[in-house]
């Protein structure tokens, strides 16, 4: 089974696929629907974040310092497919669109922005240690609080930079995506958020092929199959996809 991190991710990916645009209304609607589909789990603030655009109609929450949870972070793969390669203001900009819906916060924007600066640089073909004297180095250097250390603390709670703590640990001490996944989820805390975003490195990173088939082989069927199409989609689609802040109903 899968969580609420992938089936966020899913919705997401499937609205720019289908009017190949990144726009807050559409993404806010599709948000919508999924939460009206009960999901197996969904965070306060993305539950919040949601109820405002349905009862305002404007896809942004406000600025909140207390709303730096991983929500935004653990969706993001979406965009850092449908983007990549394209100007980097669009890149941030695409970002806070889907993440302004729930995560109106600077922690979540520059830790969700690392974490996709850090995928679209592994699909180009950079490897690890790049990665992480790049983006990761930059991120840390700035916000201090985001710096790992070697053996982080168990059971990462929600909070944003807690989350990417884990993360970048767990890459930096693992050679494999196997071995990346298992030290992250095995931290314990909210481990599907964990996995879900080392996963989505480690796999830009290692490739396909480095996901272990027996893995595979318990994953739902139809999960597996959306997200394998939803890839190739959004990779095929990237040049073709723009981005726009207009609402479709006006």
């Amino acid at each position: 089974m899968v969580t609420d991190d992938t089936t966020m991710s899913l919705a997401l990916g499937n609205t720019i696929i289908n009017t190949q645009r990144i726009n807050p209304y559409d993404i806010a609607h599709a948000f919508s629907d999924w939460l009206k589909a009960k999901p197996i789990d969904v965070g306060n603030t993305v539950r919040r974040g949601i109820q405002n655009f349905r009862i305002t109609n404007d896809p942004f929450v406000s600025e909140n310092g207390h709303s730096a949870g991983n929500g935004a972070c653990m969706r993001c793969l979406p965009i850092a497919i449908s983007t990549l390669n394209k100007p980097r203001t669009d890149v941030i900009l695409a970002n806070k669109y889907q993440g302004h819906i729930t995560h109106n916060n600077k922690l979540s924007d520059v830790g969700t922005q690392c974490v996709i600066d850090m995928v679209q640089m592994a699909i180009n073909g950079n490897d690890l240690e790049s990665v992480l004297s790049g983006p990761v180095s930059d991120l840390t250097r700035i916000h201090k609080e985001f710096q790992f250390h070697e053996h982080p603390a168990s059971n990462p709670s929600g909070y944003i930079v807690d989350t990417l703590k884990t993360v970048f640990e767990s890459l930096a001490s693992t050679e494999s995506f196997e071995d990346c996944l298992v030290r992250v989820v095995n931290r314990g805390g909210d481990a599907d958020t964990t996995g879900a975003i080392a996963g989505m490195i480690a796999g830009s990173l290692y490739g396909f092929e480095s996901i272990p088939e027996h893995w595979i082989d318990q994953l739902d069927a139809n999960v597996h199959s959306e997200c394998e199409y939803q890839a190739k989609m959004l990779y095929q689609l990237r040049d073709n996809i723009h981005i726009s802040d207009s609402n479709p109903l006006i």
